[in-house]
């Protein structure tokens, strides 16, 4: 597996504006996940991503980069291994796949994403 980059996600402190702007300026269709505070941004061809209000009221908007691994608890624990500080612990998103995030050594964040081949637990 070549690890690609498979989805980039902006966290922002204001959706609405985010939204307009983007939308504005790229041709980009955005469409809502029911029951979520989550929009999917889909490019057509390329890498699509999502837009959600930041997590911490006091962090400021930032967009992250998703690279697609097969485990991610092994990719989480080698990249802790490597130096890594492991921001989040590998999550589920149930029915769609697992994610970390991580901070390299030299300070840059990045998520790193299983999908969920039918039910497959990492």
């Amino acid at each position: 597996m070549a690890n690609p980059f498979v989805h980039v996600e902006l966290a922002t402190t204001d959706v609405a504006k985010a939204k307009a702007f983007y939308t504005g300026l790229f041709d980009w269709e955005l469409e809502e996940i029911p029951g979520m505070d989550y929009t999917l941004i889909k490019v057509g061809e390329g890498t699509g991503g999502g837009i959600m209000r930041t997590v911490q009221p006091d962090s400021p908007s930032c967009w992250m980069a998703y690279v697609l691994v097969d485990d991610a608890v092994v990719a989480t624990d080698k990249a802790r291994a490597l130096g890594a500080t492991i921001c989040k612990e590998v999550t589920e998103i149930p029915g769609i796949g697992w994610f970390s995030v991580i901070t390299d050594p030299t300070g840059a964040t990045l998520a790193l994403w299983q999908m969920n081949p039918a039910g497959k637990k990492p």
